[in-house]
């Protein structure tokens, strides 16, 4: 990775021109891209695409986190991983497609289970986090150091054909504790892929939009996505008074 960059190359004005053309992004917008660093919290199926999509878009610096390794159950949804991967770490499977669809990223991949003795290692202090896990308690995890080292998190889940997808910046939107004060059973829950390739894409859109300054992000907004129907429907999301996470600073806000 080009450590903070004061121009585009060749190479990236040929690749990004697409996206370069959209109003408001141009040779700035890329260049913050090109500076930038994502940590994605998992490589499965939501991880996959916004994975993916943030290193075709040319984002500098991929972190990515995930202690599993490949199994044939995954590839129907992780497509980050091949047959030929089984048995290999879920994050250096991810780092070797993620370096040949764009090599001039730098990925760091983490092969470990996050938790509070590694976070601030693993996780950094990025421009912007990605959940993309599948399960709560390091949801949580997630959520609590976001809002301690004030990093935006873009929280995703999915059910089967259903996904829901929201942005957090404390303190000016609701966390993700807020949101969902306790953490649903864990289960074992089915998944068509193309339910985590639809919001794992609108997260890596999210990401994209709030580095680069266009747009406006789900703040404060919760998406639901229903596959089954073909629905979208956004409900407001508010603060919690005396959150155990974010409600200490509210006072000042």
């Amino acid at each position: 990775m080009e450590q903070n960059a004061t121009a585009l190359s060749d190479y990236d004005l040929q690749r990004y021109n697409r996206q370069m053309m959209l109003a408001g992004w141009g040779e700035a917008g890329q260049l913050k891209i090109k500076n930038a660093s994502v940590f994605i919290a998992g490589a499965g199926g939501l991880g996959s695409p916004v994975a993916l999509y943030l290193a075709a878009a040319g984002l500098g610096e991929i972190r990515i986190c995930d202690d599993d390794s490949v199994e044939l159950s995954n590839l129907n949804r992780q497509i980050l991983h091949t047959d030929n991967r089984m048995g290999q770490s879920k994050a250096l499977s991810a780092e070797q497609t993620l370096n040949e669809m764009n090599p001039s990223l730098a990925i760091k991949s983490f092969g470990e289970r996050l938790d509070e003795t590694n976070a601030a290692r693993i996780i950094g202090q990025p421009d912007i986090v990605v959940d993309c896990l599948d399960n709560y308690p390091t949801r949580y995890l997630l959520n609590d150091y976001c809002v301690k080292h004030h990093i935006p998190l873009v929280h995703a889940a999915i059910w089967g054909l259903i996904g829901q997808i929201t942005f957090i910046q404390s303190p000016e939107t609701p966390c993700l504790k807020c949101i969902i004060p306790e953490a649903p059973p864990k289960e074992v829950f089915p998944v068509l892929g193309a339910t985590p390739g639809v919001i794992g894409s609108l997260q890596a859109m999210e990401t994209l939009k709030y580095l680069t300054g266009i747009g406006e992000c789900l703040k404060g907004r919760l998406l639901i996505f229903d596959g089954d129907n073909m629905s979208f429907e956004t409900i407001k999301v508010k603060r919690r008074p005396g959150c155990s996470v974010c409600g200490f600073d509210q006072a000042d806000h």
